[in-house]
């Protein structure tokens, strides 16, 4: 693998981040009438505007902060801005690394719980794949750059 590879990977993998943070997650139906289709920037942005000021900061720490630390991490490190056997980038990504899929997984029981409610439907919408195909690249991508420079 060069590193040409591991840096077409990371800007794929910011492409589909920012993606999935702009483009609908999720459309809620309910009584086959009513229909909203929810970015995951606007669902912070509602929940902020909503009066659940605690949750819109616990979600956007979690779903936009900490993965784009993660990912400025990866550019910096495939980029050669960051020691690449640095042991702090490194145990900083590992451990950002555990809470990758706690957003997805958080929406998929909210689609579940909706589904299951016999209220409506929740179909779930190209933000929810391009921001989990994001999830599951900023996973794998510390431990192909690790391996890389290993190599080097």
């Amino acid at each position: 693998m060069t590193v040409w590879v591991l840096r077409l990977l990371v800007f794929a993998c910011a492409v589909l981040f920012g993606l999935g943070i702009t483009l609908p997650f999720v459309e809620f139906e309910r009584l086959f009438v009513f229909s909203r289709a929810v970015s995951l920037s606007g669902l912070v942005e509602s929940l902020w505007t909503g009066g659940d000021a605690g949750l819109a900061v616990v979600v956007g720490l979690f779903s936009i902060a900490l993965p784009s630390v993660k990912l400025a991490i990866l550019c910096a490190e495939v980029a050669g801005l960051a020691p690449a056997a640095g042991a702090r980038w490194h145990w900083l990504l590992a451990h950002m690394s555990r809470w990758s899929l706690m957003d997805v997984m958080l929406v998929a029981l909210a689609i579940f719980a909706v589904k299951t409610s016999g209220l409506g439907d929740a179909i779930t919408q190209p933000g929810l794949w391009c921001y989990a195909a994001s999830a599951l690249l900023a996973g794998l991508l510390p431990v192909l750059s690790e391996r890389y420079f290993a190599e080097k």
